[in-house]
């Protein structure tokens, strides 16, 4: 072995070595040893695998920092006893869902096995479920808590999991710090409970697959509609992943009859052997199904990732040429959509909102003033947005809300994002636009038309190791301390920084606080910068990559369809220039 390994690092390696660990696990880990380099041995030993505020995500392997039985057993004991001291003395339950990947059923299982030996009810689904439907049944069997084992749409060799609270949502302050003390108390893995309890674990499937369906079908609100466009013309892929599991059927239930699945796609692999990424995010993760489509002359193609949770979708343009929509555009789309059937459906009482991110496109906050209806912000992460939702259970009524990066929710019955309901209003919204004669492009320009053309682009910098985390803090630093007067040829007019939790109006000299601890808000480190022609800029380091992320939005007036293309030019061309004039790369 040619690199030296630290003194953590050993302790580690000679603590499994030593310890209560099955034997193969120990091969294993002598093999590493024996090898010519010391590099996998180290990236497996040299942290214990993080327990974050969402849950675990790691490379599968052996070791402390990889996912395992043991560390994913540590997570879970630990869990377990936070969830007996929190609901002492009552008939604890928890959901447990699983998607597509190496792996995930054995951690399913695993994960049931520790809290069934922990005197906790345990419901598992029989086989692969989306994420919002655990979401759902959390929600639908009364349980306080709940957990699916996914890694999203991370590549192959990861897996993971997230962890829910009793309302659907995922875990938030206090619960999620509260939950990571209890995880990291776990030292040894003789403190995990292993040896599960069969009559404390009860499987489910279609007692929680119809109601889900039969909730989704609610949203519906121009069925007459789609029956008369159920021939819609719709390509669908789950790119190996949990939506073929509901995707067609809910389809199918609302009354499209002409859906095409991508065979190539359609079974569930955790290898993903199609596609480099399983992420409909990327065109390439795409490309099977708009091949699929352009043969088929397709109204729709659609796609979800992994644990169908977010959705891709596209149609073709004014030029007849397929084209992705972005998550902003179709977020807003999807809310373009729903304001105006409540409006037509005489549902706008004044008490309705939306909810979306700080970084999604503002797009959507000028569409709900335009219609009375509140836009609540939040920070990024859906779990903000279900913790909205639940601060305004019964005071006011959830339409449906968005994120930027392609996760959208309609109704409150599940509380994260949920691309299977997202496939269902989006292909509703399609057929609506069919019937009045245009395409979902052209409904995308005449919501542009209505209420101005906003363009958004993301910079996403990667900075690693030790230099490159300090180079971003110096970043963040450098903008608070000197932050810009102008963007673009607009005066800055006010400046939100969240780690401060202040807003600055520039003009008046006058700071006033953000106001903290309700509606998605707390302290983190994004700054937002705003100008008198409505450009904004948000700089945002991630908190589990070496990431800086720059959210640059644009806007300009859309006069015609037939400027469409030039306007388009104009607002990329802006957002070049506040990429070079900000440094933003």
């Amino acid at each position: 072995m040619t690199t030296a390994i630290d003194s953590s690092t050993q302790q580690r390696i000679d603590r499994w070595l030593n310890g209560n660990y099955d034997a193969d696990t120990k091969s294993a880990i002598r093999q590493m040893m024996e090898s010519d380099t010391a590099a996998d041995l180290i990236d497996s030993f040299y942290r214990d695998l993080e327990f974050g505020t969402g849950g675990l995500r790691g490379v599968i392997g052996v070791g402390s920092n990889r996912m395992n039985r043991y560390t994913v057993g540590a997570a879970t004991q630990g869990l377990a006893n936070y969830l007996n001291a929190t609901f002492k003395g009552e008939d604890i339950s928890v959901a447990i869902a699983h998607d597509s990947r190496r792996m995930s059923p054995e951690f399913a299982r695993l994960v049931s096995d520790i809290f069934s030996a922990n005197n906790i009810k345990v419901y598992l689904f029989s086989s692969l479920r989306p994420t919002p439907e655990l979401s759902f049944a959390i929600r639908q069997l009364g349980c306080q808590s709940g957990i699916v084992v996914t890694a999203s749409h991370n590549p192959p060799e990861y897996n993971g999991y997230k962890v829910y609270w009793n309302d659907g949502g995922q875990v938030v302050a206090p619960h999620d710090k509260n939950i990571i003390e209890e995880v990291n108390k776990i030292t040894s893995v003789d403190d995990i409970k292993f040896e599960g309890v069969p009559e404390k674990i009860h499987m489910i499937d279609e007692e929680i697959d119809a109601p889900y369906v039969e909730r989704i079908k609610t949203n519906a609100v121009n069925p007459d509609v789609i029956a008369r466009q159920s021939n819609l013309n719709i390509v669908y892929t789950p790119i190996h992943g949990t939506g073929i599991t509901m995707v067609p059927r809910t389809l199918e239930a609302l009354g499209f009859t002409n859906v095409h699945i991508v065979e190539e796609q359609a079974t569930p692999d955790g290898n993903f052997p199609t596609v480099k990424s399983p992420n409909p995010e990327e065109r390439a993760a795409m490309q099977l199904a708009l091949e699929l489509a352009q043969s088929l002359n397709a109204d729709l193609v659609m796609a979800t990732d992994p644990d169908s949770d977010r959705v891709g979708a596209g149609a073709r343009n004014h030029h007849g040429e397929f084209e992705l929509l972005n998550g902003n555009q179709m977020a807003s789309l999807i809310i373009y959509y729903l304001l105006n059937a409540w409006k037509d459906a005489g549902k706008l009482t004044g008490k309705e909102f939306v909810a979306k991110t700080i970084v999604t496109t503002d797009l959507i906050d000028r569409m709900c003033e335009r219609y009375g209806v509140t836009c609540y912000n939040t920070l990024t992460g859906f779990k903000y947005i279900a913790s909205v939702i639940r601060e305004l259970e019964g005071q006011e009524q959830f339409i449906g809300g968005g994120e930027e990066s392609y996760g959208y929710l309609i109704g409150d019955f599940v509380r994260d994002k949920d691309a299977i309901a997202s496939c269902a209003i989006i292909a509703e919204l399609t057929a609506y636009a069919k019937d009045k004669g245009l395409s979902l492009f052209d409904m995308l320009m005449e919501m542009y038309q209505e209420n101005g053309f906003y363009y958004e682009a993301l910079v996403s910098l990667t900075k690693k190791g030790k230099s490159g985390a300090e180079e971003i803090q110096q970043m963040m630093a450098d903008f608070r301390a000197n932050p810009p007067k102008e963007i673009a040829g607009s005066p800055v007019i006010r400046i939100d920084d969240y780690k401060q939790l202040t807003r600055t109006d520039i003009g008046n000299e006058v700071t006033v606080p953000i106001e903290a601890g309700k509606m998605g808000i707390e302290s983190s480190n994004v700054l937002q910068f705003f100008t008198a022609d409505g450009t904004k800029v948000s700089a945002r380091p991630s908190g589990t990559e070496p990431k800086i992320k720059f959210y640059v939005s644009v806007r300009e007036p859309l006069t015609s369809k037939e400027a469409f293309d030039e306007t388009y030019e104009q607002l990329k061309a802006k957002v070049q220039r506040v990429i070079d004039e900000m440094n933003l790369k």
